[in-house]
């Protein structure tokens, strides 16, 4: 595929828009990977897969795998774990949909591309008010609790979990001493996780309550 400089530079400036556009979204609700990340992965997506078209006569198959593994690496680095869980995944994964958007720019896909980009922002922007409604529906949490010793201590937080309309299934338990140390995964809806969360915060018989 033979193409003169007006496209390759025009191809250049469509990825440099709708990077932008990506990108501008992700900046504004303050993410790791913004404006200019975003821009700089399109438009190099978007270049590497215009030379991969000069050098290769029109078969990028070989510079756009490369680009793929490459991509990889970078999301995975605003991929971190804290106490709160997996963080970063959103992120990475718009890092990976922004780098196929540029390289569809680069083989001048330029309807499919801003179709793309489009279902991408429209993802990250009003899915968002999604999630809060299934959590209100279904949410799955670990809580690990460390209380006084006593035979029916466990179904007693069951049938506590069960009065709030929670399922809950045993991961681990441990007595040390005088204290029963032990790990539940439960499932529900958000207002029911908050309501035993805070029953657990005013039980006197309870030492420790990580939620």
């Amino acid at each position: 595929m033979i193409f003169d400089w007006e496209t390759a530079l025009m191809r250049i400036g469509i990825a440099v828009l709708i990077g932008a556009f990506i990108g501008a979204e992700r900046e504004y609700h303050d993410k790791s990977a913004g404006l200019r990340t975003l821009t700089l992965i399109c438009v190099g997506s978007c270049l590497f897969t215009l030379i991969s078209l000069l050098l290769t006569n029109g078969t990028a198959d070989r510079i756009a795998s490369t680009i793929v593994t490459g991509i990889g690496f970078l999301g995975a680095g605003v991929i971190f774990k804290s106490e709160q869980g997996v963080n970063g995944l959103t992120t990475a994964a718009t890092i990976w949909a922004t780098a196929a958007i540029g390289m569809a720019i680069g083989n001048g896909l330029y309807i499919v591309a801003s179709a793309t980009a489009l279902c991408v922002l429209v993802v990250l922007s009003l899915f968002v008010h999604l999630e809060p409604l299934i959590d209100a529906i279904h949410k799955e949490r670990t809580y690990t609790i460390v209380s006084n010793y006593a035979p029916d201590i466990l179904q007693k937080y069951e049938a506590l979990l069960k009065s709030y309309g929670l399922n809950c299934a045993r991961q681990r338990r441990a007595k040390k001493g005088k204290e029963l140390h032990f790990r539940l995964k439960i499932k529900g809806g958000k207002a029911a996780h908050d309501r035993f969360i805070d029953a657990m915060l005013k039980d006197e018989t309870v030492i420790n309550f990580e939620f």
